[in-house]
């Protein structure tokens, strides 16, 4: 059975969970992968944060090795893809890139990064954020994702939390505050939501090993600390539109320092090799992924 084989059938989402997703900014889905993938990504995840990459390329964000980093900070890495290839089968699936150009409306979906996290027993919080307030370095500037767990997931456990209906509220002027381990990893959703003047409704995903949700570029999103004593591990892809493109102005903004390093010289298009096309509505998907 090839891997391809043992993803959950995803496709575009029913009518109703789509209907929630256009209402609430995110959508929670029981089943995402199948249960055999679970322990072999696990084992990947293991390797990757010991800097061990199948493929020989590194990650482009590595924020925590062993014997190197704080063991009570989260663990994260960025386009973990890119060095193993049983998370790039996952990450780059079809059906993935499908079921989130149907959501964000897009004829196509490619990847943009994908995220590894891994929150051990009272590893600390992840500050809430809008994933679109740091893309200014493409356009159109949103992103939409999906987070897929690698464990049963609780509130306890530092799963993610979303801010209801955010995805509606104004933009340009957000704070966001520190990323990893905020002194008050709540403290930028509260005041957004007063700016707003809205009464803030956080959800947290709670789902079963091989569930997730699907979210909004816009949605405030984040995560608490692990109080459960046990492990949280999550695989995340971010995607924009496959008719993306590079803007210069922004290379300075957000993580454009980090990934306009891939812009070319004589055109402002993403190159697929760190880009890929998940999916196209007539058709085509990046050869060789």
């Amino acid at each position: 059975m090839t891997v391809a084989d043992r993803l959950s059938v995803v496709g575009l989402l029913s009518a109703a969970e789509t209907a929630a997703f256009r209402a609430d900014g995110f959508v929670t889905v029981d089943s995402l992968i199948d249960a055999s993938l679970i322990d072999p990504l696990k084992e990947r995840f293991e390797r990757l944060f010991r800097g061990d990459f199948e493929t020989g390329t590194a990650p482009d964000e590595v924020n925590w090795q062993e014997g190197r980093s704080d063991p009570a900070l989260a663990r994260q890495i960025c386009n973990g893809w890119k060095a193993d290839r049983l998370i790039a089968s996952v990450v780059l699936d079809a059906r993935f890139g499908e079921a989130v150009a149907g959501l964000a409306g897009w004829p196509g979906a490619r990847i943009v990064q994908d995220n590894v996290i891994w929150k051990p027993p009272a590893a600390r919080s992840f500050g809430f954020h809008r994933d679109n307030a740091y893309l200014s370095w493409y356009k159109p500037t949103e992103m939409f994702s999906c987070w897929i767990a690698l464990d049963d997931t609780t509130a306890s456990g530092g799963t993610m939390e979303l801010a209801r209906g955010s995805h509606r509220w104004p933009t340009g002027s957000d704070v966001m505050g520190e990323f990893h381990d905020p002194e008050d990893y709540r403290a930028p959703v509260r005041a957004a939501a007063a700016a707003a003047g809205v009464e803030l409704d956080l959800a947290a995903v709670e789902v079963a090993a091989g569930g997730g949700s699907f979210h909004h570029g816009w949605a405030w999103h984040g995560s608490g600390p692990n109080r459960s004593g046990r492990h949280r591990r999550s695989l995340v892809l971010h995607c924009a539109s496959s008719e993306a493109r590079f803007d210069r102005a922004g290379f300075g903004e957000g993580n454009g320092p980090i990934y306009s390093r891939y812009a070319r010289l004589t055109d402002d298009e993403m190159d697929e090799n760190h880009f890929p096309i998940l999916w196209q509505s007539d058709g085509y998907r990046t050869p060789g992924i």
